[in-house]
């Protein structure tokens, strides 16, 4: 249990600077460019959370393996950078650097989006790629700019994404609305924006929380790191950051934000993703137990306790709703 009234000490202490950065940005409001914010954003890649990522790396970069910067799912060299990106790690570093540098390589596709060389651009990869870019000080990469143009041109009809060829968006396909969110409302050009509305009225026409009348449970269940699974958190971060907190069809899902909190008044991880039901797609029981295994290793918080991460989450999304 964390006592309350140590609330703010417990969220801000130097011993974990990509909390305490989060804390004074998004729930007090301090500005990044102040001299608390910087100082704690600085010591990112020194202490907590994100050293013990970069702890993990190879000197030349990458992590796990060279070969593959995407598998082993999980542990790989991408999912690394999605979590330095979301803790506010700087590009910066060295380190960081050098393995963006391998994704710039590995990842620009036919066209100059990011994706795959032989296959090319992808929702989850290319999104995913893009929002890393932005998150890691690197929006000015041309590539981040021909992402964005494709994930606004491949949209659906119904102004969702899907990453299988089907005709019709899902919530599960979040990466390229999160991608704009991390970019900021002020940076968006006509033709994203648009993209952006269509995107937003996609996930408040179904409250964050459903497609039809089947309930699907995990995503009302909070995870961390996300990966590229969805969950009703992961959609209130996404659409209040682009401005929809006023929105009444966002008051499904943050009942349920409210309902989760703690006696402590903290948040938890309900589970690490992936957190697939019985007769996922996958099939395959042991495939499935070794992307459990690698999350796991990836995970900064336990499940099922009292999360920092998860508690600083809700709190922004409850700062931007009012």
């Amino acid at each position: 249990m964390v006592n309350p009234l140590n609330m703010a000490d417990w969220l801000s202490e130097a011993s974990q600077p990509a909390a305490r950065y989060r804390y004074l940005t998004d729930v007090r409001g301090v500005s990044p460019g102040s001299k608390p914010a910087g100082t704690a954003r600085a010591a990112i890649t020194r202490r907590g959370w994100g050293a013990e990522l970069l702890a993990r790396q190879d000197p030349r970069g990458f992590w796990v393996e060279r070969e593959s910067l995407y598998r082993p799912k999980y542990s790989a060299t991408n999912w690394n950078l999605l979590v330095l990106g979301e803790l506010g790690a700087s590009g910066r570093d060295p380190r960081v650097a050098r393995a963006l540098d391998l994704m710039r390589r590995d990842f620009s596709a036919p066209g100059g989006a990011f994706g795959s060389r032989k296959h090319g651009p992808h929702h989850c990869i290319t999104g995913n790629t893009a929002r890393m870019f932005i998150q890691l000080g690197r929006a000015g990469d041309p590539r981040v700019a021909r992402s964005l143009d494709w994930l606004a041109d491949s949209q659906e009809k119904d102004g969702g994404w899907d990453c299988f060829g089907r005709k019709k968006g899902t919530l599960d396909c979040w990466e390229g609305l999160a991608a704009y969110a991390a970019l900021g409302e002020k940076k968006l050009t006509p033709r994203w924006k648009a993209a952006v509305e269509r995107g937003a009225e996609f996930y408040l026409d179904r409250r964050l929380l459903k497609e039809g009348k089947k309930r699907y449970a995990a995503w009302e269940r909070i995870h961390y790191p996300v990966h590229y699974y969805y969950d009703f958190l992961l959609g209130l971060e996404i659409l209040t950051s682009l401005g929809y907190g006023d929105d009444p069809r966002l008051k499904p899902a943050l009942a349920l934000l409210r309902k989760k909190r703690r006696s402590d008044r903290t948040w938890a991880l309900d589970a690490i993703h992936p957190d697939l039901p019985k007769g996922n797609d996958y099939e395959n029981d042991k495939e499935v137990s070794g992307f459990v295994a690698s999350a796991y290793r990836l995970s900064i918080e336990p499940p099922l306790a009292p999360s920092k991460w998860t508690t600083l989450r809700a709190l922004g999304v409850l700062k931007r709703t009012g």
